[in-house]
């Protein structure tokens, strides 16, 4: 199901939202401010370029550059000249050039080139500093600074809460004319604090707002600030006129961090990792410079915000030397750290494609997890995104995008030590939201999101180390619906922008060449959430929508004018009706289900169209190309079963077939998310959407048009009702005896069972409502079934599950013996977040929430040479493996692994006392396994046959010779097993299966 998103421009709560993301406090200019003035046109355009040297302490800085379109200048460049303290400047013309490509060095061999990037810069005054780039002049140049015989107003800002690196004052003297944006550069008075003396002439006051130069603005949340002549402090929107000077009792900081320790390099191929110890310092540790020797292609000097680097695509067989440097807020640098020197290697070969591995699904138990908020294996590619500040994560340090495939593999011993054999993962493919780290935003179907991937850590290695585990991986896919602003290579929507005083923080300069992929910050806006690409000022050709760029005469909360086609959305006009449809659902249960949007950043796919289903069934090729053993299909409601049975199940099954053979085809798992949020065995009398609907091929034959097809469909099987559905015995045993199923009438999707999901506050329940629906299904053996999700818990709770230690082990004992495949939410095995509201979007930390990153539990190192069997473990990950309900699922694993019936076996209830209490039995080939389970309580089985039993919980032996066995009850989470010619006990005892 859904998540929670943000809204942004376009409807009613859009911008409050979205400018919270941007600095809790901070907003842009409101619309009330006078006319700005605008520079007088210039023959040629010229850029003067200011550089800070406070954290680089070269001898001498060099720009060398190239106008956009134009040559490099000889290298090392032009020589910058002294501007004021702590900075250099060179201006440059540019002729007809609208910008510059920059780098900078000291003429020597060592270089600022961006990490690599190079600077984009633009025309004007500019400022880099520490790799920002922001507009103003750092050295205090007012624009037609007023005569200084008259009033004055000496202001001090505190940026102290907002992290800006620079600041500058746009200001209106009471009367008189705004300054030309981005204002007057402030300089730096102490640390957080900055100052500006601003001549008023006769005003005895003026308007002001603050900005970092780079987009972000303090406007006093819409109102501008009113300050008088005399001194004044700004401080998180709190004015303090005749106030004395900040700075006046605090020592000016210059005490620099100290240096960093412990620095280690490790080559991987021709990645370096580089880790080192965190830096002490009076004020705090802002950034760290990395410095690389060696190579080719010069020293580089790289700014990182963490004490973990990842240097990639460096040079083959060459050895590499790295400083580090810490810097505080003040500007003060630390001694170098000691060098440490690494060796790459080769460049490793692309990895091999995979190959499913190709058996039952029913055999292996499934371990569920948000791959961004699983373990971190490389900080280089966290991202924070738009709503890193307005979430409250990055008070935390805890960026949405964590996680990532490298930190899965790292832990996939510490899966297999639990037992689990099949991983799920959420969504590879790159997303494009506003909060998108669990992957449901689809904007490229057909690349990996680079935020998970790492140097050694593709997705193609995850899928290749889990294989070589004897593990699978289940990827979750979307059919449904892309992001907002569409798919990439089908259809992105343009939305009007423009980058005026209010919106230039939001609408980001276009970068011709310049593409977003969630990872790479734009080095003009400093943004790895880069927007650029997809607004216009302009009208786009062919366009649709309605008054485009007219005001709506409309305001935002915050006093922000608000345009026609300012945001995507069905009832825009901004989609063809070809591609996506055009409307809101109205009727959950209804037909509009299928054929209208579910929220406003869920562009909904018309999947009837035979572009767009070219479109996904291209990109999901790529991934059964890879190797994975499954999809877990999202969302999978809201798409007809008839498009479903006609043409995105054969085109797996085709692929997959094709790829890897008709047996990997027959075993790879496809299992669909059918949201039906109810306790009733038909999702409120509609068969349209109900789970087990899902699993059928159709049983009449529809229109050659996949959109009337749909339509009749969903008509006809309306009409025929709940009882007039086709019904199976595949998941029933014939007395005693396993029959055959029957595969003929299988759509080829098997389902979550919701039931028992919305009925597992108690197990009971979710058994007896569970084996009451089974009927109705294809095969319930295939149903994937959990207790709690990314979604919701049971009766569609919103919070992870806390129904208590003891309810969850026979919640587990249950899943892990009874029919379908049984699945964990990762972290249940401690019960991780219980009680924690599972999701809140951006408006509370996700550190709060079921969403939690995991990592901090399973740090340390751990072995596993079999599933259930850890050989070795150290550190959080030992703890965490010694918890009880750890224990629990490691040994029901082991038990459910040993006996086929409790992995594939048909079930029966017939003769049977007790509450959870069933027989099941698997024969096929050789195998023939039988066995009697009951759960927590006691039960009699009468009409078994006769011989040996032995239950694989206590080893305990009992002969059958009347054809009944009764079993005393073990207690709540506890089971017994009973296994015709069982082997013995299997596992040791633990905290509940004793």
């Amino acid at each position: 199901m859904r998540r929670i998103r943000t809204r942004l421009p376009g409807r009613p709560l859009a911008v409050s939202v979205a400018v919270g993301a941007v600095l809790g406090l901070v907003s842009v200019p409101s619309a009330t401010p006078s006319p700005r003035t605008t520079p007088a046109a210039a023959a040629d355009n010229t850029a003067t370029v200011f550089y800070y040297t406070k954290t680089r302490n070269w001898d001498r800085y060099n720009l060398h550059y190239a106008p956009d379109g134009g040559s490099w200048t000889t290298v090392p460049g032009v020589t910058m000249e002294a501007a004021c303290t702590d900075w250099v400047k060179k201006t440059v013309t540019l002729g007809a050039a609208e910008g510059l490509r920059a780098t900078f060095n000291d003429g020597a061999g060592t270089w600022d080139n961006n990490a690599g990037r190079n600077y984009a810069l633009g025309t004007g005054t500019i400022t880099v500093k520490d790799g920002v780039i922001a507009h103003s002049d750092p050295c205090g140049g007012d624009p037609d600074p007023a005569p200084e015989d008259g009033n004055r107003a000496t202001v001090y800002y505190s940026t102290r809460t907002l992290g800006w690196t620079t600041a500058n004052v746009h200001y209106q003297p009471a009367g008189g004319a705004w300054t030309t944006v981005p204002g007057a550069g402030m300089q730096a008075a102490c640390a957080g604090w900055w100052k500006k003396d601003v001549e008023l002439g006769t005003a005895t006051s003026m308007k002001a707002a603050f900005n970092n130069g780079n987009g972000l603005w303090d406007n006093n949340k819409g109102a501008d600030y009113t300050l008088p002549a005399g001194v004044t402090t700004v401080s998180d929107n709190t004015v303090t006129e005749d106030a004395g000077d900040p700075c006046a009792d605090e020592a000016p900081d210059t005490r620099a961090p100290t240096a960093p320790a412990g620095v280690a390099a490790r080559a991987d191929g021709v990645s370096v990792v580089l880790t080192w110890e965190p830096s002490t310092d009076d004020t705090g540790v802002t950034r760290y410079q990395v410095i690389r020797t060696g190579g080719t292609r010069g020293d580089v000097v790289t700014d990182v915000g963490s004490t973990v680097f990842s240097d990639t695509n460096l040079e083959e067989r060459t050895t590499y030397t790295y400083t580090v440097r810490a810097v505080d807020a003040a500007g003060n640098v630390s001694a170098a750290s000691a060098a440490a020197t690494a060796t790459t290697g080769t460049k490793p070969p692309a990895p091999a494609a995979g190959k499913p591995l190709g058996t039952d699904p029913r055999k292996d138990p499934i371990y569920f997890v948000l791959t961004a908020r699983f373990n971190d294996g490389d900080g280089s590619n966290n991202r924070g995104g738009s709503q890193h500040e307005k979430s409250g994560n990055a008070a935390g340090d805890d960026p949405m995008f964590r996680g990532d495939f490298k930190g899965l593999i790292n832990k996939l011993d510490y899966i297999k030590g639990l037992g689990f054999s099949a991983v799920w993962i959420t969504p590879v493919v790159l997303n494009r939201s506003d909060y998108d780290y669990h992957g449901y935003h689809g904007w490229d179907f057909y690349r990996v999101d680079p935020r998970l991937e790492s140097a050694g850590a593709s997705y193609q290695d995850l899928i290749n180390a889990a294989h070589a585990k004897g593990m699978k991986i289940y990827q979750d896919v979307v059919y449904n619906h892309s992001s907002r602003w569409g798919a990439k290579g089908l259809f992105t929507p343009t939305v009007h922008g423009v980058r005026d005083s209010q919106w230039s923080w939001y609408y980001d300069e276009k970068q011709p060449g310049f593409e977003y992929d969630g990872l790479t910050v734009d080095p003009r806006s400093g943004k790895s959430y880069y927007n650029g690409d997809l607004w216009s000022t302009a009208e786009p050709t062919g366009n649709t929508c309605v008054n485009w760029g007219k005001p709506t005469g409309g305001k935002s909360p915050e006093g922000y004018t608000l345009y026609n086609c300012q945001w995507p959305s069905p009832t825009s006009g901004m989609f063809p009706k070809a591609l996506y449809h055009t409307c809101w659902i109205g009727n959950w249960e209804g037909e509009d289900s299928r054929s209208c949007w579910l929220h406003e950043d869920l562009a909904d796919f018309n999947t009837e169209n035979a572009q767009v289903q070219n479109h996904l069934i291209g990109a999901y090729n790529k991934y059964i190309d890879m190797g994975v053993d499954g999809f877990r299909v999202d969302t999978a409601v809201h798409i007809p079963r008839t498009t479903w049975n006609r043409r995105f199940l054969p085109a797996i099954q085709d692929r997959v077939t094709q790829r890897h053979g008709a047996e990997a085809a027959r075993n790879f798992f496809v299992f669909g998310e059918v949201a039906s949020f109810v306790n009733d065995k038909w999702n409120r009398g509609s068969v349209n959407h109900s789970a087990q609907f899902f699993t059928w091929k159709e049983r009449k034959e529809y229109s050659a048009d996949d959109e009337k097809a749909a339509l009749e469909m969903y008509d006809y099987e309306q009409q025929q009702g709940t009882g007039n559905q086709p019904t199976s015995t595949n998941a029933f045993l014939e007395g005693n005896a396993y029959h055959a199923p029957d595969r003929g009438r299988f759509s080829g999707m098997s389902v979550i069972d919701m039931r028992m999901h919305m009925n597992f506050g108690d197990a009971s329940n979710a058994f007896h409502n569970g084996k009451d629906s089974d009927d109705s299904y294809h095969d319930a053996t295939y149903n994937v079934v959990y207790v709690d999700s990314h979604d919701y818990g049971p009766n569609k709770s919103s919070e992870r599950y806390t129904g208590g230690t003891d309810a969850w082990a026979e919640n587990m004992s249950l899943m892990w013996t009874f029919r379908g495949i049984p699945t964990l939410y990762y972290g249940s095995e401690i019960e991780f977040q219980k009680g924690r509201k599972i999701d809140c979007g951006p408006s509370c930390p996700l550190a709060a929430t079921g969403r939690a990153y995991y990592g901090d539990h399973v740090a340390g190192e751990v072995t596993s040479s079999d599933f259930s069997k850890v050989d070795s473990a150290t550190g959080a990950v030992a703890t965490t493996l010694a918890q009880p309900l750890v224990k629990h699922v490691q040994r029901l694993n082991q038990i459910r692994r040993a006996i086929p019936a409790l992995q594939m076996g048909q079930y029966s209830t017939e003769g049977i006392s007790g509450d959870m209490a069933f027989k099941r039995r698997y024969t096929s080939g050789g195998t023939d396994s039988f066995a009697l389970v009951t759960v927590s309580g006691g039960a009699t089985f009468t009409g078994v046959p006769n011989g040996t039993y032995t239950d694989a919980v206590t080893g305990d032996v009992r002969t059958v010779s009347n054809g009944t066995l009764s079993v005393a009850a073990p207690g709540k989470g506890n089971l017994r097993v009973y296994v015709l010619n069982g082997t013995g006990r299997i596992g040791t005892a633990g905290p509940y299966l004793k």
